[in-house]
């Protein structure tokens, strides 16, 4: 049992770090099919999340709860928001433990199905009560990511990783692509597509279309990964006696053999919690809070009027202009994402794009501004690309977290634990961010705080305080 305990108290003993010269070796080739199922899984949270950006503050400002006041819109469009983060934060460690133990497919499986129920419920809302349970039920029932993110540590090394979370962050952009164009083009069939959606139940659920689509793409998911998804866990109990630090194994077939030994061994929660898994979770949520209190803002921001700090814009504009962000998103982590990890390190790149937050914020003002005085000019359109492109860039963060995190995993057994934990902060951090900045900007607006700008001036602050966090790395 010394080995045993030996492996509890070596806080500095990575599950993926630095490998001694001697057992330096080739890169080991991904497991493609199954890597591709785990991407195109990844793609479901960013679609089923963020596909309601584009008709969210519509739908709140026509369910009548502002009582016709559009300055009121921010507070309760960032509360349901924020309501699929919250109840995924109260969730999402039980699904990825569970996952530890009776395999990873039975929770993927079941977090689709309820993705699946949980759009298709918040179609078919006609009160701002039914919109509630619907989205609560959607980050309940759905703990995938967690789970995702531990099958990408077991079905990689240290010489694939990057290449792996990289196309993780490419995929998550995809989703962040197709939701808000899925969510702004089909919004309303009866009213844009009138020869096709001639049924009065179109009138009736105008965002129904939309839910759909996305449902039936996590559905096409489900029986994909239902048929060639292979189980990464193996879930009889380790022998004690086997325990032992087996070499890095050259394939995926290796990788399920060796899953006994120390790898096998199940860590307790509390014994997870070392300065690199805390430091390395807390980055990661104060960068999760951050952006999503952008995604959060740039939907607000261009729906609200000129006169009250936004542009003014349709669902179907917005969509577009939040789906062009995720494919340019995912054209920069192809393009340049290895290549920066490999010139300045994760550390680096992370501090940078932490800091980037800053300039990001106080372009929304600016903005405004020229808005208000000239309209929607090509001033302005510069300014919203810039600010895109500062988008563009901040993403790259997630990558490089997610390297930290997986690589603060004392073992295998652990990597379910250790995700679960991460996800946990997370989607806590994203609950709390859309209500926030969303609230922020209503109440900016509504009292002239800072000439209505005041949201900004308080996100400032915060990213300046992030950096603070990412230096500790």
């Amino acid at each position: 049992m010394d080995g045993v305990e030996n492996i509890f108290n070596d806080e500095n003993t990575p599950l993926l770090g630095a490998q001694p010269e001697s057992l330096k070796r080739k890169r080991t080739p991904l497991p493609w099919l199954q890597i591709t199922i785990m991407l195109l899984l990844h793609t479901c949270e960013p679609i089923s999340s963020q596909s309601i950006y584009p008709y969210i503050n519509e739908l709140v400002g026509k369910l009548g709860i502002t009582g016709g006041d559009e300055q009121k819109i921010g507070y309760y469009a960032g509360f349901i928001e924020s309501l699929f983060f919250a109840t995924e934060a109260i969730t999402v460690f039980q699904w990825s433990r569970t996952s530890d133990h009776v395999g990873r497919k039975p929770v993927l499986i079941f977090g689709m199905v309820g993705t699946i129920f949980s759009m298709l419920s918040v179609g078919l809302s006609r009160t701002f009560s039914t919109l509630v349970i619907s989205r609560c039920l959607c980050g309940m029932l759905n703990g995938n990511i967690g789970v995702i993110k531990s099958t990408m540590g077991e079905l990689t090394d240290t010489t694939n990783r990057a290449e792996a979370y990289a196309l993780m962050t490419v995929v998550w952009a995809l989703g962040g692509t197709l939701g808000p164009i899925l969510g702004g083009s089909l919004t309303r069939p009866n009213e844009r597509f009138p020869k096709v959606f001639t049924s009065q139940f179109w009138q009736e659920y105008p965002y129904f279309l939309p839910c759909l689509a996305t449902s039936g793409f996590v559905f096409g998911n489900l029986i994909i990964t239902s048929l060639f998804f292979e189980e990464t866990v193996n879930t009889h109990k380790p022998q004690a006696n086997t325990l032992h630090t087996p070499s890095p194994p050259d394939s995926f077939s290796e990788r399920q053999q060796n899953s006994a030994g120390h790898e096998g061994v199940e860590i307790p929660v509390r014994a997870l919690l070392t300065f690199p898994v805390v430091i390395s979770i807390a980055n990661y949520m104060t960068l999760a809070f951050l952006d999503i209190s952008v995604n959060a803002l740039l939907p607000l921001f261009f729906h609200m009027p000129i006169a009250m700090g936004g542009l003014g814009l349709n669902p179907v504009s917005i969509g577009y202009i939040m789906g062009f962000y995720g494919a340019g998103t995912g054209a920069f982590q192809v393009l340049f994402f290895s290549t920066l990890v490999k010139r300045f390190g994760t550390r680096r790149v992370f501090i940078m794009n932490i800091a980037t937050f800053i300039p990001a914020f106080l372009v929304f003002p600016l903005i405004s501004l020229v808005a208000k005085k000239w309209g929607l000019c090509i001033g302005v359109w510069l300014l919203v690309g810039w600010l895109l492109c500062m988008r563009f860039f901040i993403d790259t963060a997630y990558g490089c977290i997610f390297m930290h995190v997986t690589e603060s995993a004392p073992n295998r057994k652990s990597l379910g634990a250790i995700n679960g934990l991460a996800q946990t902060a997370v989607s806590s951090a994203r609950a709390v961010g859309p209500a926030l900045s969303t609230s922020l900007f209503s109440f900016s607006v509504q009292y002239n705080i800072l000439g209505g700008y005041g949201v900004y001036t308080a996100l400032t602050l915060l990213a300046g305080l992030a950096i603070l966090l990412a230096v500790r790395l």
